[in-house]
């Protein structure tokens, strides 16, 4: 897992928690649009992370 990934993961749990914790009629809105974009940044970061290998030269084979 990357660095953006771990980065985003915490803060998508944290403003989970932040949710949870917060009264009913708190600033909730902003904590649900936060937590929601974390989180698609945190599986966006998942997929640029991964490291996808092409190799472009075509070899003949050895027969």
């Amino acid at each position: 897992m990357s660095r953006y990934a771990f980065t985003f993961l915490i803060l998508t749990l944290l403003g989970s928690i932040a949710l949870w914790a917060a009264p009913a009629d708190a600033f909730t809105l902003p904590l649900v649009v936060a937590t929601g974009l974390f989180g698609v940044f945190f599986v966006l970061a998942l997929f640029a992370g991964r490291k996808i290998r092409f190799d472009p030269v075509l070899r003949p084979s050895a027969d």
